[in-house]
């Protein structure tokens, strides 16, 4: 009798236990509209000039296996003092984080494809918000089952490679917080 009182609350303390951590595993991810990539991780990066048309200027930007490539976008935009640009590349990717915005809660629902993907297309620009380069990019990507997901990218860890291309143009574009969405919005009017 004794046994059976104790077991019959350790049993159901376990079940309440597995139940919070299973909801927690399960618990969908949620990233704002406005969190920077974080930069560091892309140290195989290669860069060259291919074409300069006056201030107007393109690149060749190789990512190697392992880099991220959000960061590598923000790290270049740092390094060569980008102020406005548009991107876009193909490549393959080992583990990718991507999102859909949800309009209900103003954040981004992520999503995760882990294991080899085609990146059949990544498409972005950056601009200025703050006096800091934001580097905004979409992507799609193909599985083995010949799916193609997509979204905003958070980040790609790149496997083997990745060719981007890139332009940068000699006047500057800024973003501004848009408060109904709380997303960073292109405005041409805005000035420095």
């Amino acid at each position: 009798m004794k046994t059976t009182l104790f077991i019959k609350p350790l049993l159901a303390a376990i079940l309440l236990i597995t139940v919070f951590y299973c909801s927690e595993a399960n618990a969908q991810e949620y990233i704002s509209p406005t969190t920077p990539p974080l930069t560091g991780r892309s140290p195989g990066v290669k860069v060259k000039l291919i074409s300069a048309d006056g201030p107007t200027k393109t690149y060749a930007i190789i990512f190697a296996k392992g880099d991220e490539v959000m960061s590598g976008l923000k790290e270049f935009a740092i390094k060569y003092h980008v102020k406005s640009a548009h991107f876009s590349a193909i490549g393959d990717a080992s583990t990718i984080k991507f999102g859909w915005y949800d309009p209900s809660k103003k954040m981004f629902k992520v999503m995760h494809i882990y294991g080899f993907a085609e990146i059949t297309s990544l498409l972005g620009d950056i601009t200025l918000y703050n006096g800091n380069p934001v580097v905004h990019a979409h992507i799609n990507m193909a599985t083995e089952d010949g799916l193609v997901h997509g979204g905003h990218l958070f980040e790609a860890f790149i496997a083997p490679t990745l060719q981007l291309m890139m332009t940068v143009e000699p006047e500057a574009l800024y973003k501004k917080l848009d408060t109904e969405t709380g997303i960073l919005v292109i405005d041409p009017d805005l000035k420095n």
